[in-house]
Parts: C-alpha cells; structure tokens; sequence
C-alpha cells in the first residue's frame, strides 16, 4: 500500500546518504593515509635498531612517509593530468599505471647516494653539530610536507622540489643565520618560475599549431594524418628516450651526450619506419573529422604518461628520501656529509608513499590539471607531454634549473591560451554550432568569438599565486617548526 509520507521520508534519506557519501570517502582516504603512516612508524622501528638516536630515525621516517604521500597526491597529477582529460587514459587506469612506473622509477633508478642538500641550497659544514643538522633537516622535510598538503587542498599543482629547497633554507637560516645559504642559486631557482611555465607554454603552442594547421584544418585530414602523425609519434619516441635517459636513468647511468643523441635518432629513425605503415593501416575506412584523428594519439599518451611518471619517481622520490637519509646517517655515524649513501629500507618508504598517496589523494588534482584548467583532446595532450619533455631537455643542457611541475602546467596553459587566439581570429563559435538567438537583440558573433575565454582565469591566478609563495612559505614554515622543536625537546 503506498504512503506519500513514508515515500517523502524515504526520499530525503536518499538525498542525505548522497550528501555524505563524499565526506565519508574522504575520511576514509585520510584514515587510510594515517594507517599507511602507522606502518611506516612500525616498519621503520623494526629496521632502526635500539640505537641512542633511534626515536629520531623513527620520527624522521614518518614524515618522509608523509612527504612521500603528497608528493604522490600533488606531484603525479602532472604526469596522467594531459591523458585523463583528453579521454586517453581512464582515471582508474591512470592511477594504476602511474602507481607502478612511479614505483619502478624510485625502486629501480632512485640511485643508491643521494644529495643530503636539495639543490645546495646551504652547505652541511655551516652546520654547528650533527644533532643541529638533524633537527634542521626533519624540520625541513615536515614544513615542505605540510606546504605541499595545503597546496593539495586548495586543487594547486606545486613544485615539491621548490618546497624542499624552500624547507632547507629556511631551517638552515634558522640553525645557522643567513650566511648558510647560497643565495645566487635561489635567484636562480626564483627566475625559474617565470622559465618553466613560459617555456613549457610556447613550446606546446608551437606544437598545437603545427597539428592544427597541417592536420586538422586541412581539407582531407586523413591524408594529412598518413603523412604526419608517423612523424609526430616517431619524434615523441625519441625525444621521450633521450628524456628517459637524462631524468630517469641518470642516478644508474650517465652516458655521454653524443650517445644520448645517437640512441634518440636511433629510435626515432626505427618507430618512424614502424609506425608509417601502421598508422596507415589504422586510419583505413576513417571518417574525415576530428574525431577520428584523435584515436591515432592515444597509445602515444598512455606510453608517454608510463615513460614521464617513471622519470618522475626516479627523480623525485629524493625529495622525500634525501633529508631522511640525511638524517639516518646523521644519527647512526654522528657526522654530516653532503652525500650518503641511500637504504634500500629508504627508498622503499618513498616508492610506497608516492604510490599511495596517488592512489589515495591523486585523482583531484588529476581532474583539476586535466580538465578544468581548459578543455583537453588527445592531440592537445599530445602536444603538452612533448613539450614537457623537450623543455627539461633543453634546461638541463643550459643548466636552468626548472621545475617539471611548473613546465606541465604551463603547457596546459599553452596550449589553452593558443586556443583563445585562434578562436579570437574566428568569426564563428564551436564550427558554428551555437545556440539559435531567441531574444529580440541581435548577437553579434564576432564579439562573442573574441570575448570566448577558454581558460579558466581563476586557476591562473590560484596556481600562480601558490608558484610565487612556495619557497618562502615553506621557509618560514621550516623555521617555525625549527624552533618549536629547539623549544620542546631541547
């Protein structure tokens, strides 16, 4: 028998069981972030011994487990972001297959010595004791850790290299007063906010322009495609392996640059050799449209993603691993060393971290990066993962010293801006698919096409804010934490 009453009340149950499903999913996330933690604390206890500085080696492993989660959860999205929003990849698939080259990038090529100092930012000598240096380096690891997990929170993509170097400088200006750092490497690292995102913007600009004017506005696409996109994939395959080589085998193996350049073209010369009767194949019976073309890009996305996260953990993983290993050698042999040698038991605590934390807490910034920023397709994607790879090629052989965050988003925005200017110059909007005028004013289509913003201006302003303050927000976080730890446990 039906009762209207019971059906209403039946319904608002509904309706608040929907409301606090996402804050039941959060706290679940949170609760699992602080279970990973937990094992971390057990797990480092087992392998530290019942030496005299053990409670610090413990201390210290868990913050670089919590380094490790949000460098997992804000860092990574910069890697799947690009494949995800054009539809390349699933999110579940992205988080899967980041997880594991991540992983593989730190286990693998993570080195087995790492730089105690980011950057040489501050020099180990300057410090007064090794206790001193201890304290410097844990307050560093836990204010970039916090820094990063706030920028998380407020959907802001940052670098967590930036994070550490703003970290160590200031704990180190703490411990030892300002003459311990190296200031004509942070002007440096301060001009880099400007190079990065501006580098990583043109270069994918320069790219969507060449794909749009030879390709997608030409008459017969499909041609276009047989005599391009082999040329375009073969040229991702070779830049990505020279990229491979540099960032992510550099820790294991530093070969030559003339060798790198042999085994780039190598490469390039043999997939444009494979893919030019593939890609024929494949685009047999295609419609000439958009649509179409964008199935040629997405294995090239998903390889490029794979290629980038494993680069990505075997650098990265030593922001959190190199002040904890700092800090290991630090309180078992009692000196201060600018290099030390990495445990196994280390690496693995940043490898696990980075995978959970993008599995856990990744997919927002994922979503923010890869389709809320602007629209994404796979060849805009394309053209953002080949310019974040060429652009850290070219820093790293002028020394710049850039940061790969900041060069993935400022390609997304590239690539974003691009397409206002070409829709600027357009006299009709989305191929002229507008809606029909139904008011008695007249529309000018024109003014419409110029006033279109098809880059969300309020992630400009939110990401590029959290860009400038990082250094000396995390700096001033780390002297904060600093002293509090000289005032507590002095």
């Amino acid at each position: 028998m039906y009762k209207e009453t019971l059906s209403k009340d039946l319904t608002k149950i509904g309706e608040v069981s929907a409301a606090a499903r996402p804050t039941a999913l959060r706290v679940g996330m949170v609760g699992l972030a602080v279970l990973f933690l937990v094992i971390v604390w057990v797990f480092t206890n087992l392998v530290s011994g019942d030496g005299a500085n053990s409670s610090m080696i413990v201390a210290a492993g868990v913050i670089g487990g919590y380094m490790a989660l949000n460098i997992g959860a804000n860092d990574v999205a910069n890697n799947m972001a690009p494949a995800v929003g054009s539809r390349a990849l699933t999110l579940a698939g992205a988080l899967v297959i980041a997880a594991i080259f991540e992983a593989a990038g730190a286990i693998l090529a993570g080195g087995d010595v790492v730089s105690t100092i980011s950057k040489n930012i501050i020099s180990a000598d300057a410090m007064p004791d090794s206790r001193t240096f201890i304290w410097a380096m844990m307050s560093a690891l836990l204010a970039a850790a916090i820094w990063v997990n706030l920028a998380t929170y407020l959907n802001a993509p940052v670098s967590t290299t930036h994070s550490v170097v703003g970290g160590v400088a200031g704990a180190g200006i703490a411990a030892a007063g300002f003459g311990v750092v190296n200031w004509p490497t942070m002007g440096s690292i301060a001009a880099s906010w400007v190079i990065s995102p501006l580098m990583g913007g043109v270069i994918a600009a320069i790219f969507l322009a060449f794909v749009k004017s030879q390709i997608i506005y030409q008459p017969d696409k499909i041609a276009a495609a047989r005599r391009w996109v082999p040329l375009l994939v073969a040229l991702m395959a070779g830049i990505f392996s020279a990229y491979l080589i540099m960032k992510g085998l550099q820790k294991i193996w530093k070969p030559d640059v003339w060798i790198v350049a042999v085994i780039a073209f190598g490469i390039f010369g043999g997939s444009f050799a494979i893919l030019k009767p593939m890609i024929r194949r494949q685009s047999e019976g295609m419609e000439n449209r958009n649509r179409s073309l964008r199935k040629l890009f997405t294995i090239p996305l998903i390889c490029s993603a794979a290629l980038l996260s494993f680069a990505h953990g075997a650098n990265d993983v030593a922001n959190a691993v190199g002040p904890l290993a700092a800090i290991v050698n630090a309180a078992t042999s009692g000196a201060v060393s600018s290099k030390v040698e990495l445990p196994f038991w280390i690496l693995l605590v940043g490898a696990a971290g980075i995978s959970a934390g993008l599995v856990l807490f990744g997919p927002k910034l994922i979503r923010t990066v890869g389709e809320q920023i602007t629209k994404m397709n796979p060849m805009r994607a394309y053209c953002v993962a080949l310019s974040a790879a060429i652009t850290v090629l070219i820093a790293s052989a002028l020394g710049l010293p850039v940061s790969s965050t900041h060069i993935a988003v400022g390609a997304v925005f590239g690539v974003g801006f691009y397409r206002e200017y070409r829709t600027s110059r357009q006299t009709h909007i989305n191929h002229g698919r507008h809606k029909k005028n139904t008011s008695a004013k007249p529309i000018d289509v024109a003014e419409r096409v110029r006033r279109r913003k098809l880059v969300r201006r309020h992630h400009v302003m939110t990401i590029a804010s959290a860009w400038v303050i990082t250094v000396p927000a995390a700096a001033l976080m780390a002297a904060a934490v600093f002293h509090a730890f000289n005032l507590f446990l002095s």
